[in-house]
């Protein structure tokens, strides 16, 4: 467990008690910037998308969702988006698109302004995220929508099953890690959690991991932020301002597993480095598991320690976000949690589908217990982790 090093002054919270009985796990960290590719080893069947994650080293995203490039038959390996060629075709589409708008302007003609209105709807190439700060619930409307969160109704999730293609393109987004003794923390299994607040693709996966450790145990402190807009050097985010929580403060309680979290960075830039503020600083046994399996052939070249990255007991490992959190834009908290408990919604599909793979990886560390998380539905997963 580590330190704190900053108070979350952005972050309003309340706490809600919604499960079974234990002890509470927080973790701390820090380093430097983070993301979480994708990767594989030999013998897992390919994804159908590239998976988000936040760059190492840097402190910043990647400059749009990878979701947004299509996906061949590659394998899990040769999956992760090249960075610098997709900034390039991003650059060249736009040299095109200024091009074409010249020709337009000279030509005069009706026809071709409505050629680009259709464009822009059928492609959206003029789509931006909200760049807009979400304001937050607090109060009562607050502890409704931690309720809502913490209590997605069984129905629900297992009418939702795996997501479908919704969730990682329609495969698991949970990895088996190889020959790794096992991870336990108070006689218990220990899930570990290495993310930022800045970071959007952890913004989007925390809401999966919250519907799931409620499965398991109960929640309290639990405080609301989003992730950045730009870092310290000035550079735009993707998915800015994406709605989430932090687990800076939270403590989680169970007497299934040790849930371990830690936030290294804030969600505020830090013109000193270009990046943002540090926020908790790891264990040298948080440092060390990280190092470990955040690495390839896990996640591809150079994207070792990239956020989000998530230890199921040393068995199974994420290592990246799980779905397009694009879902998330634009909506408030309330709205995203309403919708955890309608099936048919987007939403629902990506959050709760990632959830029940997560709920999958848990009760695979706790030899289905409860059976309460461990349905029929959640069991049928197991054998894709």
């Amino acid at each position: 467990m580590g330190e704190d090093l900053t108070e979350q002054e952005h972050a309003s919270s309340a706490g809600v008690d919604a499960g079974t009985d234990a002890r509470a796990g927080t973790g701390a960290g820090a380093g430097t910037g983070a993301g979480a590719g994708t990767g594989a080893g030999k013998g897992q069947a390919p994804i159908g998308h590239p998976r988000g994650f936040s760059q190492p080293g840097s402190g910043h995203n990647p400059p749009e969702s990878p979701y947004h490039v299509p996906m061949g038959k590659a394998s899990r390996a040769k999956q992760a988006p090249d960075r610098r060629a997709r900034i390039a075709a991003q650059r060249a589409a736009e040299r095109r698109r200024q091009q074409l708008n010249r020709v337009f302007i000279a030509v005069g003609s009706i026809f071709a302004v409505v050629v680009v209105v259709v464009v822009v709807v059928l492609f959206g190439v003029n789509h931006k995220p909200s760049s807009k700060v979400p304001t937050p619930p607090t109060g009562a409307a607050l502890t409704s929508v931690i309720n809502n969160v913490t209590s997605v109704p069984a129905s629900a999730m297992n009418k939702v099953g795996s997501g479908g293609s919704a969730v990682n393109g329609g495969s698991s987004p949970i990895e088996p890690l190889k020959n790794g003794s096992p991870l336990t923390s108070g006689g218990k299994p220990e899930m570990l959690y290495m993310g930022a607040e800045y970071c959007p693709y952890c913004a989007a996966e925390r809401w999966a991991m919250i519907v799931a450790l409620s499965r398991f145990g109960t929640f309290s402190g639990l405080a609301t932020t989003h992730s950045a807009a730009q870092d310290g050097a000035g550079n735009a985010e993707p998915n800015p301002n994406t709605p989430t929580w932090t687990f800076a403060h939270a403590k989680y309680t169970s007497k299934y597993l040790t849930f371990t979290p830690v936030e290294m960075f804030t969600n505020k830039p830090d013109s000193s480095n270009g990046g943002y503020t540090t926020l908790q600083k790891p264990t040298s046994a948080e440092t060390a598991l990280m190092n470990k399996w955040d690495a390839p052939p896990y996640v591809p070249q150079g994207d070792n320690g990239s956020f989000p990255f998530v230890d199921f007991g040393n068995k199974y490992g994420i290592f990246g976000a799980s779905y397009d959190g694009n879902v998330l834009d634009g909506k408030s908290w309330a709205t995203i949690a309403t919708a955890l408990k309608n099936p048919s919604s987007p939403i629902a599909q990506r959050v709760d589908g990632t959830a029940n793979y997560i709920t999958a990886a848990i009760c695979k560390m706790t030899g289905n217990q409860p059976a309460s998380a461990c349905t029929p539905a959640v069991k049928s997963l197991e054998s894709k982790l």
